[in-house]
């Protein structure tokens, strides 16, 4: 069966992604006229980082009690324990090799620079990242720190 037009569920995210540009483009050759539209669209997406980062206050207390409702769950405590240590010895050495030595040689060979110091500009949303497993919940820190910490473009980033 051939799913056709209304049937297919979820979000156009092409769709949504080609409006973005089109009226990003419109809104630019408007010039000054657009530029109340561009201000508060920069306005809104500051807001919605502000309280993103309000709520990542709180994830780690709901994670806590999520992962300890688990353990209490759990039947043979040292299993748990030896499954858990492998899970985070291979997470780790995965992200050693992958984010310590592959990114870096690809990033040295593209731009002819010292990776490791622009590495350290990104620590605090790393760490972000490693605690919570979210993209979304690292997207303001890590805006952050690459303009701050990097001196990378608003535009850019």
């Amino acid at each position: 069966q051939i799913p056709v037009g209304t049937e297919i569920e979820g979000m156009n995210i092409l769709g949504l992604v080609l409006f973005a540009l089109v009226l990003g483009v419109a809104l630019k050759k408007l010039g000054q006229e657009g530029e109340d539209l561009i201000r508060f669209f920069n306005s809104f997406n500051e807001a919605t980082m502000v309280l993103v980062s309000w709520i990542m206050w709180y994830v780690p207390i709901g994670i806590m009690f999520l992962v300890g409702s688990k353990i209490v769950e759990m039947e043979d405590i040292v299993l748990l324990v030896t499954s858990l240590g492998k899970y985070i010895f291979a997470s780790i050495l995965g992200h050693f090799i992958h984010g310590g030595i592959i990114l870096p040689l690809i990033y040295f060979a593209s731009t002819r620079q010292n990776p490791y110091r622009f590495l350290l500009g990104l620590i605090t949303p790393f760490a972000t990242a490693f605690a919570t497993c979210s993209s979304s919940a690292t997207l303001p820190s890590m805006i952050k720190c690459i303009e701050e910490n990097n001196g990378v473009d608003k535009r850019i980033s």
